[in-house]
């Protein structure tokens, strides 16, 4: 990776000429004439076409090889999982931690507070949190406010790709769940990573001949893909499917005081190598939703973060697998 070039303050009528290696004054001879001004003569580096495809390529391709086995699989890039990253990826920086969105853009329902309104609305203490990721808020006694959603969303999902142990893959749809035999428990099935696809693939599969997807291993699976809907509560509704839940419970409706304990407090393993966290727990065991306060969300993700770290720690693992 090339070096941060990094930039005196002067005035913008005076351009800066930079060399490759980010060298002030004029450049020739081997080095790349560029040139900031913003006067009518702003000058980039050139490119190759070819240069674009192999950088993107070699680096994504690149990081499908190296996460076809990690730690820690997430599913689902809105609040509940993006915590979790964040405590997880920061508390355990030895751990491969991926996430997969099957959104273009990261974020779930936590871009906008309630009926499209901008404001969020987060009950203490999970106010905790937004000090530790240093998103300001106004305090209004037993809950706090955040101008904006979008800051809130926008701050950590900054905070959680600069960690360097996690990744991001996004329009990336998790089609299903790898289960195996389950060593610790005869009999038992275990969930040990997720079957993955381009989103705008897992859309069409009615539409086109068969399209096989990829796989992604991993001794714990953590799920935060929401209430129901077009990819919601993803694997609580496949647990039912393929006879590892009996039936879903079905979110209630709305009270507040309820349901937000309900769900940072039900966050668990629900079953051996899958934990649930945010609102997907609501529809797997059937408590109450809370409409648009976000704390719960918040310290559910870092629960079921903590609950990732229980299971690593007390598994014996193996290129992916749990063994003993």
């Amino acid at each position: 990776m090339a070096p941060a070039v990094t930039f005196d303050s002067q005035p913008l009528e005076a351009p800066l000429l930079l060399g490759k290696n980010g060298v002030k004054g004029d450049v020739s001879n081997g080095t790349y004439d560029v040139k900031e001004d913003y006067n009518g003569d702003y000058r980039f580096a050139p490119i190759e076409e070819a240069q674009v495809s192999r950088a993107m390529i070699k680096r994504y391709f690149n990081l499908m090889y190296e996460r076809a086995i990690s730690d820690v699989v997430i599913i689902g890039a809105g609040s509940a999982g993006l915590s979790c990253a964040y405590h997880l990826g920061k508390t355990r920086p030895d751990l491969k931690i991926t996430i997969i969105e099957a959104s273009v853009a990261p974020g779930g329902g936590a871009w906008l507070g309630g009926q499209l309104m901008t404001p969020m609305v987060v009950r203490k203490p999970a106010d905790r949190f937004l000090q530790e990721l240093g998103v300001p808020f106004e305090d209004e006694g037993p809950f706090v406010v955040v101008k904006h959603a979008a800051l809130f969303t926008s701050t950590i999902l900054s905070r959680v790709l600069s960690l360097p142990n996690v990744a991001l893959m996004n329009a990336t749809a998790v089609e299903d769940l790898i289960v195996h035999p389950d060593v610790r428990n005869p009999g038992a099935q275990r969930v040990a990573g997720v079957v993955t696809n381009w989103t705008l693939v897992a859309l069409n599969h009615d539409t086109q001949s068969c399209m096989d997807p990829n796989v992604i291993t991993a001794p714990v699976v953590v799920s935060a893909t929401g209430h129901d809907g077009p990819m919601g509560a993803f694997s609580a509704k496949r647990l039912v499917s393929m006879g590892l839940l009996k039936e879903l419970g079905n979110m209630r409706g709305l009270d507040m005081n309820r349901a937000e304990p309900a769900i940072v407090n039900g966050t668990r393993e629900v079953a051996p190598g899958l934990v649930m966290t945010g609102m997907e727990l609501s529809e797997h065991d059937g408590s109450n939703r809370m409409g648009p306060t976000f704390g719960a969300m918040m310290a559910s993700g870092i629960k079921a973060a903590r609950e990732a770290i229980r299971i690593i720690e007390s598994s014996q693992i193996v290129d992916g697998k749990i063994v003993a």
